[in-house]
């Protein structure tokens, strides 16, 4: 996780996005100090009477291994929540020892605030693919065009990763879009009811994946890493529907995993609260290293 001695360092190209420029994306906010409330009538679907159209400007970054031969098709990892400087650090010197492919990484800002209401809750919670195809025809050619590079279009090439919001945003994107995704990185994933507005497709939001989707669909191509902490979120919003605790929803989405024999892992962080730092520093390396094996390394 540390900065190398003698290893080389790849480099970052850094742009940005306004949601004026977004077919996907044009952009909400909710007011500051304002949530919402429980449908009185559906206590698993949640109110928001304060949210409106609102501009935003997204930042990414794309990271480039100094091993990266220019002209040719690179693997890659996509991240939410902004850039992310310590992978750029983890890949510099995985890459050297021959413990993952050499990649490229971008790292994709959200929209903004963060829950139902806001751009990040609508990018991330919603369960469909369409952020997935908002990465993939907005942000990608952007980001080969920024840092002179070419990648690929085999899935199996391909991972998403991210934390909270961020890691059911990762699953979902390969889990609608396999196609595209075929390897995914979550930490303290939201894999709950927090969804909006209402979908009857998945009516229970994230907590859909390990209640019904999973379990009730053929086992799709996907190599997945995940973690929680035993201090993980319970219950963070106003809703009190039995579906907002993440910690079960992340054992729940491991022994439907187990169940449907999918390539997994799974992590319980002891003493481990959400999104918990230290537990990143101590297991990205081997979690990258896991949802990258089988892939070909060059030596």
């Amino acid at each position: 996780m540390a900065v190398q001695p003698g290893v080389p360092q790849g480099t970052v190209y850094e742009f940005t996005m306004n949601s004026a420029d977004s077919k996907y994306y044009p952009g909400i906010a909710r007011d500051p100090n304002t949530f919402g409330a429980a449908d009185p009538a559906d206590p698993t679907r949640m109110i928001v009477t304060t949210s409106h159209p609102a501009p935003y400007t997204r930042h990414v970054a794309v990271y480039v291994p100094k091993q990266y031969v220019p002209g040719t098709v690179a693997p890659f990892i996509v991240g939410t929540d902004g850039i992310d400087r310590g992978l750029f650090t983890v890949l510099d010197n995985l890459i050297a020892q021959h413990r993952v492919p050499v990649m490229v990484a971008i790292s994709i800002g959200n929209g903004g605030g963060d829950a139902q209401g806001s751009e990040r809750g609508i990018e991330y919670d919603t369960m469909s693919g369409k952020y997935a195809e908002f990465v993939q025809y907005e942000v990608l050619p952007l980001a080969e065009k920024a840092a002179n590079v070419m990648l690929t279009d085999n899935p199996d090439g391909r991972a998403t990763m991210g934390a909270s919001s961020g890691g059911s945003c990762a699953m979902a994107m390969a889990w609608y879009h396999p196609e595209w995704y075929h390897r995914v990185l979550t930490r303290s994933g939201t894999f709950v009811n927090q969804q909006w507005p209402h979908s009857d497709l998945a009516p229970h939001g994230a907590w859909e994946l390990h209640e019904h989707l999973i379990p009730n669909s053929p086992a799709k191509p996907l190599r997945i890493w995940m973690e929680v902490g035993d201090r993980d979120n319970y219950n963070d919003n106003a809703l009190r529907d039995n579906m907002h605790d993440w910690v079960v929803a992340n054992e729940n989405m491991a022994r439907v995993l187990a169940a449907k024999g999918y390539h997994y892992q799974f992590v319980f962080a002891e003493n481990a609260g959400h999104t918990d730092r230290a537990v990143r520093a101590q297991l990205l390396p081997e979690a990258l290293e896991y949802i990258w094996q089988g892939y070909p390394i060059v030596k």
